[in-house]
């Protein structure tokens, strides 16, 4: 029992809090009075665990009515109706800091910049080209024509046409290439990552930053707070003391912890001069280099010249808006004309809780269920929605060859585990389901029919498509997308294929963690 004791007109008085053998919660108001000779009568004044259990039973049902009104994905709703009714005051914290919809609610807006305007009287221009048959001189664009239009309604990502494409199949041949970009900027270096890690690498990366600031070239920098978390003051410190101008996305600061915790600044994105840009998934971070105890990290980055970096640059000139209110205007300066003429059509695509579409998920979506003949998926992290999980087994019963490869180790053992736990009914439509063994697989792609392709930051999740902010490139060129489908069918020689006689062999327990980590997955 805890006591506290108090004088009330005279009266001495005292709550308590009793819990009996059954552990059933009394709270009690308590009126201690002196008789006649002294002695003290106790007077319980009011029991107010029937008044709890009526709280506790409306809180929840509150907590709940919420949930529905947002008129979210249903299972993803059951599963916080779940936690919240076993854990009512954690899970509704929980909620709240993981659950709310923004994109629904508008808390993020397109960062009213001006270029938007102008991109999204170009969207229009090229829709009307479109349905005028003004590009279709490439055999690619017309048979990926309502992909396109898709994309320049939802997410107003234009169509450009002349861009210069270089596949990077890991870390070693990407930072490469990023070395050497960055050592040869003239005017400009705009990176925005994830992911940058205080290590050699991160360090090295620093120190080219920190040369090329002080001999004067313009230096930004977007890190995400929760995915740099280890990034250090002094770290940042040294940038800013060289001049590079470093900015937080959504800093997390403790105890003001806000739901936008849960949406996070997944791109990874460097433009150089305006003239060259990266994209893909690859971190600043050493494993890519040397690996981890899961092993070597295999992973793929692009590099791109022409058209599409311009687009490249004004997702980060409208993100760098969100973080700092700095406009940048010097257009000439950032967005200079390219002098590419090779024609390898793209469309950089963003998605994120600043836009009232799942423009990457639809992307996907579309292209699934128009292939023709096969559909090849790579991703670290397989916990699809209920739409592309139905698109790809239809698929795939409709006789297209449908592959995925994930990978037989995780860095994160609830995604491992509840990733697993999509195997059987893959098999079960005749989808080929992959195990890579060759280390670990963070790439992120997905090729169909030999003429569509993307390359970016979103996986093949939940939270890639409804709460980071992400980017893709999709690629319509034969060329392009077959180097691609060459390394994937390459990684395959690599990897396991999950026959139904191992995937039924494997431990009974195994069966209960891959069932109740795809039960919770929805809130990862």
């Amino acid at each position: 029992m805890e006591s506290i004791g108090q004088d009330l007109t005279g009266l001495n008085w005292e709550t308590a809090l009793f819990i009996d053998s059954d552990s059933h919660f009394s709270y009690t108001l308590i009126f201690n009075v002196p008789d006649m000779n002294g002695a003290q009568l106790l007077f319980a004044a009011a029991d107010l665990k029937p008044l709890l259990s009526i709280g506790y039973i409306l809180f929840v049902m509150v907590t709940i009515a919420v949930i529905i009104h947002d008129k979210r994905d249903p299972v993803k709703a059951l599963s916080w109706i779940i936690v919240i009714s076993l854990l009512p005051v954690v899970g509704f914290v929980l909620y709240i800091v993981f659950g709310r919809n923004h994109r629904k609610q508008k808390i993020f807006n397109r960062k009213e910049l001006h270029d938007l305007e102008q991109i999204d009287a170009l969207s229009r221009q090229q829709i009307y080209e479109i349905n005028n048959a003004a590009i279709f001189h490439k055999t690619e664009i017309s048979d990926n024509r309502d992909i396109i239009t898709l994309l320049l309604n939802s997410n107003k990502a234009l169509l450009t046409m002349h861009n210069e494409v270089a596949i990077l199949n890991d870390g070693k041949e990407t930072f490469a290439e990023i070395r050497r970009a960055l050592l040869n900027a003239r005017s400009s270096i705009h990176m925005e990552y994830y992911i940058i890690e205080d290590d050699p690498l991160g360090r090295e990366i620093a120190d080219i930053l920190v040369d090329k600031a002080q001999s004067g070239i313009e230096v930004r920098v977007i890190y995400d707070d929760v995915g740099s978390w280890g990034l250090s003051r002094k770290f940042i410190k040294k940038l800013r003391r060289a001049g590079v101008h470093v900015k937080c996305f959504m800093p997390v600061v403790f105890p003001w912890l806000t739901s936008h915790v849960n949406y996070r600044n997944h791109r990874k994105i460097l433009v150089i001069d305006g003239k060259i840009g990266f994209t893909g998934g690859i971190n600043i971070a050493q494993r890519y280099l040397t690996g981890t105890r899961l092993g070597p990290w295999r992973d793929t980055h692009l590099k791109l010249e022409g058209e599409a970096v311009g687009m490249l640059q004004i997702i980060f000139m409208t993100d760098w808006f969100f973080v700092s209110k700095e406009k940048l205007i010097d257009y000439p300066r950032y967005l200079p004309k390219t002098q590419v003429k090779t024609e390898t059509p793209i469309q950089i695509v963003t998605s994120g809780p600043d836009s009232d579409w799942a423009s990457i998920m639809q992307a996907f979506f579309s292209a699934i269920t128009h292939a023709q003949h096969h559909i090849y998926i790579s991703s670290p992290y397989f916990l699809p929605n209920e739409a592309i999980l139905t698109a790809i087994k239809v698929a795939s019963l409709s006789g297209i060859d449908v592959r995925i490869m994930i990978p037989s180790r995780s860095d994160s053992k609830i995604v491992y585990w509840a990733s697993r736990s999509y195997i059987e009914e893959l098999i079960d439509a005749n989808v080929k389901v992959y195990l890579y063994r060759r280390g670990f697989n963070h790439s992120k792609l997905i090729m169909i029919d030999g003429k569509f392709s993307s390359v970016g930051t979103a996986n093949m999740d939940i939270r890639s498509f409804e709460d980071n902010f992400e980017v893709s490139a999709i690629l319509y060129d034969k060329a392009i997308t077959e180097e691609l489908e060459e390394r994937f069918l390459y990684d395959l020689q690599r990897s396991r294929l999950v026959t139904r006689e191992y995937w039924e062999s494997r431990p009974n327990l195994h069966n209960f963690y891959e069932a109740l980590s795809r039960l919770f997955s929805p809130l990862l």
